[in-house]
């Protein structure tokens, strides 16, 4: 599933550690609609959407939606394109090459304090124990890694995982012998008894707990909102294209609506994509949240804690500046459009 990275520059260990009860800068929340887009809607031009994803379970369902035509009755074409390395989507999307891409938080900051310009438009999930530390057998607690070799793919959110765990049991980075491998040889490695404990997401997170008397050390279920997944536009995209976008975010709840109503169906389409049986994707139900419309909209509003991208990014902004990754903080005033889904919640009113 997913290649799940905070580009290789967003270790993000730090960030549920700066969670006091700070004020979010309610300047970051800014509307993003001007009279310059609104001219742009009324002339934009409709054209098929380039769409990357990769494998994570949050965003298989962009697999039902094509399967089941659910793009086409929202009148958009979408040329849903499949990345095997969920990085190779971030640098493709930041190099203009698809026009939306499925990508966590982090990994959209980190793009733009390189310059990338994107619009975050939706949250697909959280995740909430699919991204999971798993150790092998005498590792009984996070202490025990000291010394250990521990596998992740670098930069990724699993690695961020592994380290957020390290710093609450009072480990640093330093306290382990990190390897750095691509998620699948990472989880291949573990399995050959190459390392001690590996860092991984769904399904290598199955793969992994093949090797006998391995367990989970912790998941991203003890760290709530640490981890989440969007659907991330270039900027330009947006401007030029803003039908396409309201198109992508109402396929996005049609295809939640037909999962709740045809879930053997669903899961098969999905289970397909991810290359597992239907029974083992069932598994990962519990560790992906879906968000709703209305859990959407409260995700994009100011808050003081992770449950608020607003907060989340201030946070994980100051952590690039502090690990020495960006030299100040990304401008984000302008990553946030909530209008799509605000469209869609009011489109779905009128019809209820």
């Amino acid at each position: 599933m997913k290649k799940r990275s905070l580009p290789t520059a967003c270790l993000l260990f730090l960030v549920v550690m700066c969670l006091a009860a700070s004020c979010t800068n309610p300047a970051v929340y800014i509307k993003t609609t001007t009279e310059t887009e609104a001219a742009l809607a009324v002339n934009s031009k409709a054209r098929t959407i380039n769409l990357g994803f990769s494998a994570w379970p949050g965003w298989f369902p962009w697999q039902v939606a094509q399967e089941q035509g659910i793009f086409k009755s929202k009148n958009t074409t979408v040329n849903l394109k499949w990345f095997d390395g969920y990085l190779e989507s971030i640098s493709t999307l930041a190099a203009g090459q698809i026009d939306a891409n499925s990508q966590t938080l982090g990994d959209t900051l980190s793009s733009v304090a390189g310059g990338a310009d994107q619009v975050v438009v939706l949250v697909n999930d959280n995740s909430t124990g699919n991204d999971k530390i798993i150790v092998a057998a005498g590792i009984n607690s996070v202490a025990d890694l000291r010394g250990k070799k521990v596998a992740a793919e670098e930069g990724t959110v699993d690695h961020f995982l592994l380290l957020l765990g390290m710093k609450q049991a009072g480990l640093k980075p330093q306290d382990i012998q990190f390897v750095p491998l691509e998620t699948g040889k990472a989880a291949a490695a573990f399995v050959a008894g190459q390392v001690d404990a590996v860092a991984v997401f769904a399904p290598f997170t199955t793969q992994a707990l093949q090797r006998k008397g391995s367990k989970e050390l912790f998941s991203s279920k003890d760290f709530p909102g640490a981890i989440s997944d969007h659907l991330v536009v270039s900027r330009q995209f947006l401007y030029e294209h803003p039908q396409e976008i309201q198109a992508l975010v109402d396929s996005w709840f049609a295809t939640l609506d037909y999962i709740r109503e045809n879930q053997e169906r669903a899961y098969t389409i999905m289970a397909k994509r991810a290359g597992v049986p239907v029974d083992e994707y069932k598994q990962y139900a519990d560790g992906t949240r879906l968000f709703t419309v209305e859990e959407n909209l409260k995700a994009f509003q100011p808050g003081n804690n992770m449950g608020s991208l607003l907060y989340a990014t201030e946070q994980m902004s100051q952590f690039l500046i502090d690990v020495g990754l960006a030299q100040k903080k990304p401008n984000t005033t302008f990553l946030f459009d909530d209008r799509f889904v605000k469209a869609y919640m009011q489109k779905r009113a009128k019809t209820t």
